[in-house]
Formats: C-alpha cells, sequence, structure tokens
C-alpha cells in the first residue's frame, strides 16, 4: 500500500498544483473546502494520508480511500457532512437544533429544503485467480473475461471515481516472484477494462503477492482461496 499510497498523493499534487489559480471550490457536505485538511484515524486510516496525517483529495474535493475502507471508518469532510455549530452530526446528516421557543414571537420561516448531495460508495468483488488465469500465467481466460464484461456493464449506472485491482497469491514460491505474478495479474484486467471503454486514470493496480492470505496456505482449499483479484470500484450511482 505504500507504494500505491505515495503515487496517489504524488497524483494529487501535481493536479492540485495545476488548479491553484481557481476561485472557487466545492462547499457543500459532504465535502469540505479544498484550502481546509480533512484528517482521520492515525495511523491505521482507511483513507490515504500523507506525512501530516491530512487526507489525499482529488480536485473535485473527494477524499482517497485506502482499499479496506468500509462506512464504519466515514470521517466529516470526507464521506460525512462538515456540520458549522451549532448544528451537530446526527445519522450522518447536519441537523440544527430546535428553534427557540418565545411567547407571542412570529412563528420562524420554514427551513429551506437541504440540498441531498451524492456521496461516493465503494463496491468490493473478490474474483478467483484460477477462475481468471492459468496456472502460473497473467493472461485472462475466457471465464476470466466474461467476469469483467459483467462488471463492465454494470458500470455503465455509475458516475465512476477509481476503479482499484488488487492481486494476491498463494505461498507457493517465493515471495518475490508472487509480488511480480500479483502486479502482472492486476495489469492484466486493467489492461482488459481499458479495452472496455474505461479511462486508464481510473483504474489503479496493486499486486499482493503472498502478503494478505485469507485462508490457511498449508491446504489445499485454502490456498486457492489465497489466489485471487479483489477488484473495487469507487463512485456515485445515477438516479
Amino acid at each position: 500500500m505504500n507504494k500505491f499510497a505515495a503515487f496517489i498523493l504524488a497524483a494529487s499534487a501535481a493536479i492540485a498544483g495545476s488548479a491553484s489559480a481557481q476561485t472557487t471550490y466545492p462547499t457543500a457536505a459532504p465535502y469540505s473546502p479544498l484550502t481546509t485538511d480533512v484528517k482521520a484515524k492515525a495511523p491505521n486510516s482507511a483513507y490515504v494520508q500523507d506525512a501530516r496525517g491530512v487526507v489525499a483529495r482529488n480536485p473535485f474535493g473527494l477524499c482517497w480511500r485506502s482499499g479496506y475502507w468500509t462506512p464504519a471508518d466515514a470521517v466529516p469532510g470526507c464521506d460525512l457532512p462538515l456540520c458549522v455549530a451549532p448544528d451537530t452530526l446526527v445519522d450522518g446528516k447536519c441537523v440544527a437544533p430546535p428553534p427557540k421557543v418565545i411567547a407571542q414571537a412570529p412563528a420562524p420561516a420554514a427551513a429551506p429544503a437541504p440540498v441531498v448531495v451524492p456521496v461516493p460508495t465503494s463496491e468490493k468483488v473478490s474474483y478467483s485467480a484460477d477462475a481468471f488465469f492459468d496456472f502460473d500465467k497473467a493472461v485472462l481466460k475466457p471465464a476470466g473475461k466474461a467476469s469483467l464484461d459483467d462488471l463492465s456493464s454494470k458500470l455503465q449506472g455509475i458516475n465512476l471515481e477509481v476503479i482499484i485491482a488488487v492481486g494476491h497469491t498463494d505461498a507457493v514460491g517465493t515471495d518475490a516472484y508472487n509480488q511480480k505474478l500479483s502486479i502482472r495479474r492486476a495489469e492484466s484486467v486493467k489492461a482488459y477494462l481499458q479495452s472496455k471503454g474505461i479511462e486508464a486514470n481510473r483504474i489503479y493496480t496493486e499486486g499482493k503477492g503472498e502478503k494478505q492470505p485469507v485462508a490457511d496456505n498449508k491446504s489445499t482449499a485454502g490456498r486457492a482461496k489465497n489466489r485471487r483479484v479483489e477488484i473495487e470500484v469507487v463512485g456515485t450511482r445515477n438516479k
């Protein structure tokens, strides 16, 4: 994840530098202005952070999440509204305190309806690497292409922010070899999604090798579960 975080931060810094002349920034909930630093839990955050602990964000004010983000990790300014006192955050919304009742005072004017801003959601799918690739290969099999075709069709109803493809292997072989194999497989997934019309700058890849098993590598069934490709899609659904 360190290489991926460094890449995202570098890209974010370059984009932010080219947009420094802008005079307006998104300020509606759930985003805070780009001029405001947003921080999450440290050191184990579900967001990409720089050395200061500040969450990295794209030019539209969206915060970059790690591959292990869940709704429970949401923080104000990224995926929850950044409330201004005296409003408080209640069930994911900024709620104003009840008005004070003054004797013989005119009834307060009805508050305008709140502006609903779509909140980016994250969906993660895990595929068996054995269904995608032959043993010790990084060339997609027909079954793997069919699975990615199905995923691509589902993206038609999403305002896509980013796709993250992460390759994993079992513990058979050296760590160095498995690391390279996991990267090659993730890159194969990226190349195929590009061929389906998805922009290259929307797809990021990582290789975890054998470092993040989900089952025991001592059994055949466990090793099969560890050979996988995880694909996470971040975006907002069209109404």
